[in-house]
Order: structure tokens, then C-alpha cells, then sequence
């Protein structure tokens, strides 16, 4: 008999918007390269120029300041790249390994105890740096679900003549913000964590922004900040899938409320949460059951036909501490017994029974094997 899967693990990838599928199909039947200038070329740069237009009314940016990439590690890598050159790079400690691992020299910016970065510890590297500076921060965390106060961050970087970079994969079309709001100098986000298709993201820019070498030159597509042929049909999807994620932030309350009852039964059969302390996007928690390893705990659920993960899926099943918990001061022990639970735009009450039926009882049986081991 197949099991039903719930499906709990949205921050890894949301499930496909209608919206962003009926899109999608829509830009298949077109026949044409983006950059060529005949009738089909034209038609299917018409798709990705809406598609621009879309997004950038969305989030407050101008239609020349959205550049299409393959996603969010992508657009992170191309911010380091094209607007950190000869600048002092600053990360935050629980950023995403696409920005943690960039190629380049970094300083690492600490975070306190519910893994916000830490506005005193900016302050004094940037007062203290040689030269001008491009600070990394994520908006949300992909693993905690905490947001961070980027407009604050903004300020301290203006302050000292500094670029921010702002990582917003995981809060957009989960929480309301606009660009210009942030004050940051550019912001990555990603199709598939709205619900739109894997595959293509977008680097937003301040207007007049200084722009380095790409990393891609190909064509000279996107005003020679990235080559490459634009995915015509996943750009279309990507709009659609944004346009509906934003019209439809009204539903996140009831997406939180679908959390915290997931949450209450997961604490009152005995385990903690991680960043609880301060805001957090609505469909994340962090949570940890002592006795329990979360890689043991994601396959007990699995065969249950629940789906959750046990960090960021870029990392999920390699050795290791979650570097995110580790920089919250959470000792190793503790962190391998986490597992992150991330509602989609779609959970249903029947997907929150399900885990509380299930999550105790499988914790519960690890638990009791670890103690007779």
C-alpha cells in the first residue's frame, strides 16, 4: 500500500503553484530564442520582459535592477562577485552555504543566542576596517526560520560607507517586505522556494549600482552582467509563482497557526525549539528531541510518509554540525538531535494531525533504542 506523504520540508522546495505551472506550459508553445531579433525571438522575450516587470513591481525594484540567474546560489555568488571585488567581505555566521563558501576572504560576522547577527559586532568591524566593505545577511534563516533586523544593518553599513548583500531566498512570499525598505544594495531570490520551478532565481540591484566583472560574460544577456540563453518558460513560471505567493501573504497567518499547533505537540512530548526567542518566518520551526538523532528521526518520519529535514537540504545527509546551531552556542550533541519542520503554502489540518500522531511515537521508539544501546 503507498503511503500518502505529508509533505513538511517547504524551505528545501515549495510545492508548484498552479499558477506557476498553467505559466509554465503557456511559454513551452513558444519557439524562440530571447535574444533573437525576429518574430518568435521577440515573442519570447516578451515573456521574459513581463516576467521582469512582474517581479520588480513585486518587491519594489526597478525593471533594469532584477538580473535572471539559475537561482539563489547563483545570485548570491554573483553579489560577492560582481560587487564585492576589492571590498572587505563580512558573512554572517549562520548564512547559507552559498554565501559561507563564496571563493573569496571573508570575516565572519557573530550572531547571538537565537542566531540574529550581532548589530555591536558590525558596527566594530566596520569602524575598524581598512577600506570599504560588503556585508552578507540573510533576511531569514533557512534552518531556524529567524528574521534578522536588515533595515538596522542597513543603516550601520551606510554609516561606513558599506555595500549590503541581502540572502531573502526564504522570506520571500513568506513574509511581506519591499526592497527599498531593507536598504540593502542587493538581494537574492529563488523560483522554487515560492512555489515557483527549480532552476532560476534573480539578483535584485539598487538603481546606479557599480557592477564588477560576471561571472558569466556568454552572450552579453542581462546587460552583460549574466550570459546565458534566459530560461524563457521557468522565468514565466517564477512571475506566476511570485504573484501568487504575494497576493496570498494573507493565508501565512493560518500557516503560523498550523506551526505553533505542530510546535505545542512536538514540546509537550518532549522537545525543545531553536529560535522561538525571536521573529520567525511563519511555516518554520527548529526542533530538537533529546535521545533522538535527527538523520534517525527524518527516516523514522519518512517511512511514516512524513517529509521533514534535518538542516538545509543543501547539506542534509553529510556528516557534520549544522553551522547554524553551532553559532547559536548549541553544543554538537544537541545539534545532531535537531530536525527542521517547514509548512508549505499548501499544509492542510489533516498534514499537522498527521505529524502529531506520528512524531512522538517515533521519537518516543528512538529514544528507547538509544537508551537499551
Amino acid at each position: 500500500m503507498t503511503v500518502r506523504t505529508t509533505y513538511l520540508d517547504a524551505n528545501a522546495t515549495e510545492p508548484l503553484r498552479p499558477a506557476a505551472r498553467a505559466a509554465m506550459l503557456a511559454a513551452f508553445d513558444i519557439t524562440g530564442n530571447p535574444s533573437s531579433v525576429h518574430t518568435p525571438g521577440n515573442a519570447a522575450r516578451r515573456i521574459v520582459e513581463d516576467a521582469r516587470e512582474t517581479i520588480a513591481g513585486l518587491w519594489g525594484v526597478r525593471p533594469n535592477g532584477v538580473i535572471f540567474t539559475s537561482g539563489g546560489t547563483e545570485a548570491d555568488a554573483l553579489a560577492i562577485r560582481a560587487l564585492g571585488s576589492e571590498r572587505h567581505i563580512i558573512v554572517g555566521a549562520t548564512e547559507h552555504d552559498a554565501v559561507r563558501k563564496a571563493p573569496v576572504a571573508c570575516d565572519i560576522l557573530p550572531v547571538d543566542e537565537a542566531g540574529l547577527p550581532r548589530l555591536d559586532a558590525l558596527e566594530a568591524m566596520l569602524s575598524c576596517g581598512d577600506g570599504e566593505a560588503l556585508v552578507c545577511v540573510m533576511l531569514a534563516n533557512n534552518e531556524t526560520g529567524t528574521i534578522a533586523r536588515i533595515p538596522a544593518a542597513a543603516a550601520i553599513c551606510a554609516t561606513f560607507g558599506a555595500r549590503l548583500h541581502v540572502d531573502a531566498v526564504q522570506a520571500a512570499g513568506r513574509v511581506p517586505f519591499r526592497f527599498g525598505e531593507l536598504g540593502a544594495t542587493s538581494m537574492a531570490i529563488s523560483a522554487h522556494k515560492l512555489g515557483g520551478p527549480i532552476g532560476v532565481g534573480a539578483l535584485m540591484l539598487t538603481p546606479g549600482i557599480a557592477f564588477g566583472t560576471p561571472m558569466m560574460a556568454g552572450g552579453g544577456q542581462e546587460q552583460g552582467r549574466r550570459g546565458g540563453t534566459l530560461p524563457a518558460a521557468l522565468i514565466a513560471g517564477f512571475a506566476a509563482a511570485a504573484r501568487d505567493a504575494i497576493a496570498n501573504l494573507g493565508d501565512m497567518p493560518r500557516i503560523a497557526a498550523l506551526r505553533d499547533r505542530a510546535e505545542a505537540a512536538a514540546v509537550a512530548a518532549g522537545a525543545e525549539v531553536y529560535g522561538n526567542i525571536a521573529d520567525r518566518l511563519p511555516n518554520t520551526t527548529c526542533l530538537r528531541m533529546p535521545g533522538a538523532k535527527g538523520q534517525e528521526l527524518v527516516i523514522a518520519l519518512d517511512l511514516e510518509g512524513i517529509a521533514v529535514s534535518s538542516g538545509a537540504a543543501c547539506s542534509s545527509g553529510k556528516p557534520g554540525t549544522s553551522h547554524v546551531l553551532q553559532s547559536m552556542q548549541v553544543p554538537s550533541d544537541r545539534a545532531a538531535e535537531t530536525i527542521r519542520v517547514s509548512l508549505p503554502w499548501n499544509a492542510t489540518e489533516a498534514d499537522i494531525d498527521r505529524f502529531v500522531d506520528v512524531y512522538p511515537r517515533g521519537a518516543e521508539r528512538l529514544r528507547a533504542e538509544a537508551r537499551a544501546a
